[in-house]
């Protein structure tokens, strides 16, 4: 069976072509009353709107800006990476991608780049979030002017974003957690936890996960505050082995964000044993080497590219108020350890 047509859409509805494309456009001048036929109809139909078909027709350009932390952190040097192939691959679809970097972890920063992404006048943002109020403004602002959001990797709580994509942080953390707590069985001792920032949703979350399983299920380890690196490896290196010093007793390590450099920078010089366990987060090459060489025992891992593919599905989809898959924006986290690489 061919697929629907807007002329099928048309005849159900008993409308016009012309009325159904104002319907599908979001222009003014059609009654809600017909409007609402029109969707039945599409429903009824299982009518989807080719988009590319659509935007060509009518040669419009989409004009996506992302805006990520700047900085040496490895995984957000792979999604600039994934962003520069992904723009190639976009203008077949006709959309145009830019990217901004921000200090990491400087709301005011941030908020000031959405500023310009609206002044700009972009059709939607795609940004890795930072927690602020100035951020949360900006974001309103953005909507307010028809410039959709979405937020990738880390969230932006009581905020106007039309949508997340990424892992589910809270559980990432409690996966972390029942690995590092089956890791040391039979080591009482303490935890260290190394964050970026506490500025930023998702280490906020996997830090909640972690803890929650920790009390929960392996009461004889116990959690050390978190010491907050900025995914710099010199100041995770500066800061552990302080902490390693500090405490002799620690026999486990959850590293939920960047700088895992610097944490085996700490490790080697330390050269406990037997040495901590170490979970720590993403697939860099500074990790799977820390694997091999059993140094850290488990990464947790993201999917870049699927995380900014779904991105700027779901951003299109925003902007030309069409649904969103639930499943589009659904980022898995997967495991490795030194077996089981890719």
């Amino acid at each position: 069976m061919s697929r629907p047509t807007v002329h099928d859409v048309a005849r159900v509805a008993k409308v016009s072509l012309s009325t159904v494309d104002r319907v599908l456009n979001g222009r003014e001048g059609v009654r809600a009353a017909t409007q609402e036929r029109v969707r039945a109809a599409m429903k009824q139909l299982g009518y989807e709107r080719d988009l590319m078909a659509a935007n060509l027709s009518r040669k419009r350009i989409y004009k996506i800006r992302f805006v990520i932390p700047d900085g040496p952190n490895s995984f957000m040097r792979n999604l600039a990476a994934e962003l520069e192939t992904q723009a190639r691959i976009a203008l077949r679809d006709r959309t145009e991608i830019s990217v901004s970097l921000v200090p990491p972890f400087d709301g005011r920063a941030l908020a000031a780049e959405l500023h310009r992404a609206k002044e700009a006048e972009a059709d939607g943002v795609v940004m890795v979030a930072t927690e602020s109020a100035e951020v949360r403004q900006a974001v309103s602002e953005l909507r307010g002017a028809g410039i959709q959001v979405v937020t990738l990797i880390s969230d932006l709580s009581a905020s106007a974003r039309g949508y997340f994509v990424g892992i589910d942080n809270v559980s990432a953390g409690r996966t972390a957690a029942g690995l590092l707590g089956r890791f040391c069985a039979g080591r009482p001792g303490r935890i260290a936890i190394v964050a970026g920032s506490m500025l930023v949703r998702d280490h906020v979350e996997r830090r909640l996960g972690f803890e929650q399983v920790m009390h929960a299920e392996f009461p004889d380890l116990k959690l050390l505050p978190p010491i907050e690196g900025g995914d710099e490896a010199a100041q995770v290196d500066r800061l552990l082995t302080d902490l390693l010093r500090e405490h002799p007793d620690i026999v486990g390590i959850y590293s939920l964000g960047g700088g895992n450099r610097g944490l085996r920078d700490a490790l080697d010089r330390a050269g406990a044993d037997p040495r901590p366990m170490v979970v720590v987060h993403e697939l860099t090459d500074q990790s799977r080497t820390a694997l091999q060489d059993g140094v850290f025992d488990a990464v947790l891992q993201q999917d870049i590219r699927k995380e900014v593919t779904s991105a700027l599905v779901i951003i299109r989809n925003l902007i030309e108020a069409m649904p969103i898959d639930a499943e589009t924006g659904r980022i898995h986290t997967e495991i490795f350890l030194r077996d089981n690489l890719p």
